[in-house]
């Protein structure tokens, strides 16, 4: 997906969310806060992003609530800790949808090189009535903002499917 196709893709999710009254929040790593940041492009967007976190450090996921026992047995870069960051930034905010997304872009992460496989990423949506995740592998990308917009069009293609039954 193009740059543009993302943003468009956002800005759609931005008005089904007013248009449902549904509210979301965001625990991002590797995006580094760039889909709250895409869903705040959207005006009308205070009614429904509630916050976001920006977890780009393993301490930051277990302050934000994210058990550290998950960190611990399945690594940062995880299902089950994606699906425990779109849990804790949920529970955190009381919203309707939690985002988690955590993953390697790049180079090897120099801060947990056991777990960091370049471009393994994993993403998460924590709803009131369940949660879902989501592995991607991506393709080599030229910058570091080239690969968080794949992932946000990534993200928002779920999150478009989720939104057409919720």
């Amino acid at each position: 997906m193009k740059e543009n196709e993302v943003r468009d893709a956002w800005h759609e999710i931005t008005k089904i969310l007013i248009d449902k009254g549904l509210t979301i929040t965001t625990m991002e790593s590797c995006t580094s806060g760039q889909a709250a940041s895409l869903i705040t492009d959207t005006e009308g967007s205070s009614a429904v992003l509630k916050g976001a976190c920006i977890s780009y450090s393993n301490e930051a996921k277990i302050l934000f609530g994210v058990p550290k026992e998950t960190v611990e047995k399945y690594s940062v870069y995880s299902g089950q800790t994606a699906i425990a960051m779109a849990r804790a930034c949920r529970s955190l905010f009381d919203a309707d949808i939690g985002v988690g997304v955590t993953g390697t872009m790049g180079n090897p992460d120099p801060a947990n090189p056991a777990s960091s496989i370049p471009g393994q990423v994993w993403f998460a949506f924590a709803l009131r009535d369940r949660e879902v995740g989501f592995f991607r592998t991506l393709q080599p990308e030229d910058t570091r903002f080239a690969y968080k917009m794949t992932v946000c069009g990534l993200i928002a293609g779920e999150l478009r499917k989720i939104l057409e039954v919720y």
